[in-house]
């Protein structure tokens, strides 16, 4: 097949038009030949096979290679993936496609719809119960079952808006919050009880969040309760310079029973991933979001589950959802979000207790134990009275085995005010100030892993607050500033709750204002006292929408290095790069971008704004798209390029811009026309020759017809 592609000339674009992303480094090869091949008989079943399967995933052949350990696992361009399994009990798992995900792109998605991802991985959530009464695991089952419960899916919108696709996203009902929640259920094959979690799987799942990111807006993922914590501490770690929400979340009572938290869990986190940019890996439970690297579970039978004992929670659920931004963790580098799979399974949790023998604080200090939590009494104490442990301890540390203090008690911090305490840090060990052990463990096992640190990089980094899951100190209040207090006074303002409501309604306007006019010294003012960056106004514009449409590259990256987000959308679904883009601020663009900013506009709209610039001959607008990512291989609704609108409009300029970045030349429109076609239907031939030459080049570098 694809010999006799290359004799006909076949052009190969860059990037798959028909599954819409880059995905594995074979699949746009593969989506070319299946449209190319789309009138052979061939074709169909062509087509029928790789509908059936994951084009990133393992055949079953090489599935059962990598299961006897004859391969090493697959890899990824776009991920930092481990050559060979951290835990050899790893089983590993297949990630099946229920329904389709970019659908809602390619048929002209609403713009207030937004698109998240569910990797349903096992656990109590999707388990039925069997002929005995015994709750199992029922492979296969959660995505049409969710169709059945009208809370979770409405099926008449589904129809209306994805009418052409056989199996069609699920659709929220409309919640009143601002986006209408559109879904993809994702299962892992086979199922995974949460007690049988490895760091493989937690890598897995960093990997599977990574390779969907850009084609979604959010994501959830339903785990056990079990290691349900263990999981959201290593995720938080795992998934560097985040900026979109992931939610973990599970129950006590699966979904499919007559009375389940698992509907309102899985509910809840939906609406917060789909509406609410919170750029952090979190845990729903009960109606609280809470950080994922500050809970623990506190119970085996009711439905409160989990606790944060040392921070509130994110957002709370009542008749509103309560967002406390001012918690919200947010990363202070313009890096894009990556995943660092490989974690150290070199580490362990040593509990003291009265008597302990140095022999078995010996045994479990030996190798290849290369980090403990230790846990100790109260606020970091450990019995000072036993030399012997203290000296084993400070033989550990001198070989290089970095032990955190974390205390047996789930509320309070390490501090060092008892000599009980300081005789541990003397000994070399690490205060872990308030972290679960969870957190720490995690963290000590990903701190561990990072061969490219030094040893005294690797304690320092124990000890900074990485992820949220240490505690910072509180900043300063902005409504002791003098225009705050002023306006409330003015308005005869006194209780706390109205002085906060005046502050979320100010807030915004005056960082926007302050954004628009480039004063950095008041942004930084602001910031200090504990102004929100990513707070929106009236229009849901952001401080960096402002500075990205003004071009202030300056403002753009004080805003990025300080949290801003890159993902927030204003009243016309626009994310400051977009914003960016229509008014070519191209530096901006290019710092937005290395932020890890990413154009999430549907295929059709992008097309047409594609296509209106080319025919006003606009080559900066589409200079602004091609520095910002966008597919110029996107069609309108009569499968025209852009390449097809410059050749109509007779646009030389923008003909050879196309051309100089790889448009594809031979694609056709409705009619069957190619841009090169509609060049010679209107006489244009100095664009004619133009493309035949650009052809001719290809055609040297990728024509098999004499080897």
């Amino acid at each position: 097949i694809i010999l006799q592609l290359r004799r006909k000339k076949i052009f190969f674009s860059e990037k798959c038009e028909h599954c819409r992303s880059g995905g594995a480094s074979y699949a746009p090869t593969l989506c070319s030949m299946r449209a190319s091949l789309a009138s052979a008989s061939s074709a169909s079943a062509f087509c029928s096979l790789e509908k059936q399967r994951d084009p990133h995933q393992p055949t079953p052949a090489v599935r059962e290679r990598l299961r006897l350990g004859q391969l090493s696992s697959l890899r990824r361009p776009d991920i930092q993936m481990s050559a060979n399994r951290m835990d050899t009990s790893y089983t590993p798992k297949v990630l099946r496609k229920t329904n389709d995900c970019m659908v809602s792109q390619d048929v002209g998605a609403a713009p207030n719809e937004s698109r998240v991802l569910v990797l349903y991985s096992g656990g109590t959530i999707g388990m039925v119960r069997g002929k005995d009464g015994v709750l199992q695991p029922m492979p296969l089952v959660m995505e049409s079952r969710l169709r059945d419960f009208p809370q979770l899916h409405d099926a008449e919108y589904s129809s209306t808006h994805f009418p052409d696709s056989d199996k069609p996203p699920l659709v929220l009902p409309c919640t009143g919050d601002p986006n209408r929640v559109v879904y993809t259920i994702y299962e892992y094959d086979p199922l995974l009880d949460s007690s049988n979690a490895t760091m493989d799987d937690w890598g897995r799942i960093a990997q599977d969040i990574m390779a969907h990111y850009d084609q979604f807006d959010g994501f959830v993922v339903l785990h056990g309760t079990d290691t349900m914590a263990y999981t959201a501490s290593a995720l938080s770690f795992m998934l560097e310079n985040l900026g979109k929400s992931v939610i973990i979340t599970g129950s006590q009572i699966p979904i499919f029973e007559p009375r389940s938290d698992g509907r309102e869990n899985l509910l809840n986190s939906l609406i917060i991933a789909g509406n609410y940019i919170i750029p952090e890996v979190t845990l729903m439970f009960n109606n609280k979001l809470f950080r994922g690297n500050r809970t623990s579970k506190i119970s085996i039978d009711e439905l409160d589950a989990f606790a944060s004992p040392n921070m509130a929670p994110l957002a709370t659920i009542g008749v509103q959802i309560e967002v406390n931004w001012k918690l919200v963790f947010r990363q202070t580098t313009m890096e894009k979000c990556r995943v660092h799979s490989k974690l150290n399974r070199n580490v362990g949790l040593l509990r003291l207790f009265p008597s302990i023998t140095v022999e078995v604080v010996r045994a479990f200090l030996t190798p290849p134990i290369q980090g403990v939590v230790l846990q100790t009494y109260g606020a970091g104490n450990g019995p000072t009275s036993r030399g012997d442990l203290l000296d084993e301890v400070r033989r550990a540390t001198l070989r290089g085995i970095l032990i955190v203090n974390c205390s047996q008690c789930s509320q309070g911090s390490i501090k060092g005010t008892y000599a009980t305490g300081s005789a541990l840090c003397e000994a070399g060990v690490i205060p872990g100030s308030d972290m679960t052990p969870e957190a720490a463990l995690t963290k000590l096992s990903y701190v561990l892993s990072k061969s490219e640190w030094s040893q005294a990089t690797k304690k320092e980094m124990l000890q900074t607050n990485l992820r949220g899951e240490l505690t910072l100190t509180n900043p300063r209040k902005l409504d002791d500033m003098d225009l705050i207090s002023a306006i409330a006074r003015t308005m005869n303002i006194s209780s706390s709750e109205d002085l906060q409501s005046l502050q979320t309604v100010l807030y915004p306007s005056i960082l926007c204002s302050v954004t628009a006019r480039g004063d950095l010294d008041r942004l930084e003012v602001m910031r200090q006292f504990g102004a929100h960056l990513s707070s929106c106004d009236y229009d849901f514009r952001t401080p960096l929408h402002i500075a990205a449409c003004e071009g202030d590259v300056r403002a753009v990256e004080y805003l990025l290095r300080h949290g801003a987000s890159v993902h927030m959308r204003d009243r016309d679904h626009n994310t400051p790069l977009m914003s960016a883009v229509l008014w070519d601020q191209h530096t901006a663009i290019r710092s937005l971008v290395q932020a890890g900013a990413h154009l999430s506009v549907p295929g059709l709209q992008l097309a047409d704004e594609l296509c209106t610039a080319a025919r006003n001959g606009n080559v900066k607008r589409l200079e602004s798209f091609h520095l910002a990512g966008a597919n110029f291989h996107e069609v309108d609704a009569t499968k025209r390029t852009c390449l097809h609108a410059a050749c109509e409009a007779n646009r030389e300029p923008v003909v050879r811009f196309l051309l100089s970045i790889g448009v594809c030349p031979t694609t056709r429109d409705v009619y069957d026309r190619t841009p090169k076609e509609v060049a010679q239907a209107l006489g244009h031939k100095h664009l004619v020759a133009l493309m035949e030459n650009i052809v001719t080049n290809h055609n040297g570098d990728t024509n098999l017809d004499d080897d």
